[in-house]
């Protein structure tokens, strides 16, 4: 009787699973393990919010193995220790897992190839299990990767995606291996109280019903902040519950114009932010092409810190943003662009504090897309335009033209008419409201950025 061990990370699922079903195909026996790692819980990623959605998503998947005759393996502690200990108990012969990009997963990969190969057991990594296209599979002359998006999306377009595996019918799992209960998001504290559920049966739900019904209008109301006209997808994909390449299979097999096209070239920027990391694993923390910025630190700006972290910075689409944030664990994407240029270039603070935060409370935060699109806006990232500033209040006009959204987040200025919504300083004195007065003028903010990056 041969066993495989199938090590599930970022990728929680049991629909287009290339390493589940290739355990299945080369072993008698497979044991699903999750190993709730203590090296991402010492790194502090494990946000309450991001611990109540994998919660959901671990306790999605083993109801999907049960379904199917298995179960899922639950252990606790370091991840190469855990691994190894499991495939002694039941005498797997092969450990099968999902490629990651990060330093930390390249590190986690090395140390588990090189303690399996102790034991005789072979690590077998699989690509294009949390993206779309393989990092790496399409570069420019000359480079291990492209810098700039809309060359990389070219290129990418015309990569022939591999095609969508089927769930398993069957998973029969060694009744010798134990397991520790699968988490709940019951047992955790702190969670934002409109936080999504978790998990794979929900994410197809949604996906199916989000390209049935929205995505042929997705190009033209992407930017609607008010209308949330956005897929919210991104937490499955985070976490593995959908399969990017079965998502862009459907979105171009679903007839819907340029809605499809602008779709998939937004699930086009998630691949384009892991080929950079994965050939640049510094830029989760260093800048990617450094500006010489002298960023105000967390104790020079303090109070401006704590007023944009909890929306009170006196700029309404702002602290609708953030307010969002706090709330469901998730804000529009729009609203994430304005939100980190306050932050970076009009108050001036480095980028990393505000990729903090955004790491703290996102359901759908990581490492790739959350420090590359932080870095984006900042300047140091990709972006070819580094020195744009977005100004709150004519993004806000323009993309919640009638205040809907910010009055949704932001219920003090719920009675303000109009667009004036988005400058209530500007309001008679006899209409004004108890709404804090803004931290800078946009003007000053402008002004010391363009002197701080040389331009004045």
């Amino acid at each position: 009787m041969t066993v495989a061990v199938v090590l599930f990370t970022s990728d929680l699922r049991v629909h287009d699973h290339p390493p589940l079903r290739a355990a299945l195909r080369s072993a008698d026996e497979v044991v699903p393990l999750f190993v709730r790692d203590t090296g991402i819980h010492e790194a502090g990623f494990d946000a309450p919010n991001r611990a109540a959605f994998l919660a959901d998503c671990l306790t999605d998947l083993d109801a999907a193995l049960r379904d199917r005759g298995g179960r899922l393996v639950v252990r606790s502690g370091p991840v190469v220790r855990q691994v190894r200990a499991v495939a002694a108990e039941c005498g797997a012969t092969e450990v099968h897992m999902a490629a990651g990009v990060t330093g930390y997963a390249h590190r986690r990969e090395e140390r588990l190839r090189e303690g399996l190969r102790r034991q005789d057991v072979e690590l077998r990594v699989h690509d294009t299990v949390v993206t779309a296209v393989a990092p790496g599979a399409v570069t420019p002359a000359g480079s291990d990767h492209y810098a700039v998006f809309t060359p990389y999306f070219r290129r990418w377009s015309q990569e022939r995606l591999r095609d969508v595996c089927p769930a398993p019918r069957t998973v029969r799992v060694p009744d010798t291996v134990e397991s520790e209960p699968v988490p709940s998001r019951e047992e955790l504290e702190d969670v934002s109280p409109g936080l999504a559920v978790g998990g794979e049966t929900a994410g197809r739900d949604r996906l199916s019903r989000w390209v049935r019904h929205h995505l042929a209008e997705y190009e033209d109301r992407h930017d609607d902040m008010a209308g949330d006209a956005t897929s919210r997808l991104s937490p499955y994909l985070h976490f593995g519950a959908l399969s990017p390449v079965e998502v862009v299979h459907r979105a171009r097999h679903a007839h819907a114009g340029q809605g499809a096209e602008a779709f998939v070239r937004q699930l086009c920027w998630r691949d384009f932010h892991h080929q950079v990391l994965a050939a640049r694993p510094d830029a989760s923390a260093a800048d990617y092409r450094s500006r010489q910025d002298r960023w105000r630190s967390e104790e020079d700006a303090a109070e401006d810190i704590a007023a944009w972290r909890e929306g009170r910075t006196g700029y309404p689409v702002v602290d609708a943003a953030m307010r969002q944030l706090l709330h469901e664990g998730w804000m529009h994407n729009r609203a994430r662009l304005l939100a980190a240029s306050f932050l970076s270039k009009t108050l001036y603070v480095d980028w990393r504090i505000g990729a903090r935060h955004f790491l703290d409370l996102l359901v759908d935060g990581d490492i790739v897309n959350n420090q590359l699109n932080w870095q984006w806006v900042a300047g140091t990232g990709t972006d070819t335009r580094p020195n744009r500033v977005l100004n709150p209040v004519v993004q806000g006009k323009r993309f919640d033209p009638r205040g809907a959204y910010v009055r949704r987040w932001v219920p003090e200025l719920g009675e303000v008419a109009g667009g004036a919504v988005h400058e209530p300083w500007r309001l008679p004195e006899d209409e004004r409201v108890d709404y804090p007065k803004p931290l800078i003028d946009l003007g000053d903010g402008l002004d010391r950025f363009k002197q701080a990056r040389g331009r004045a």
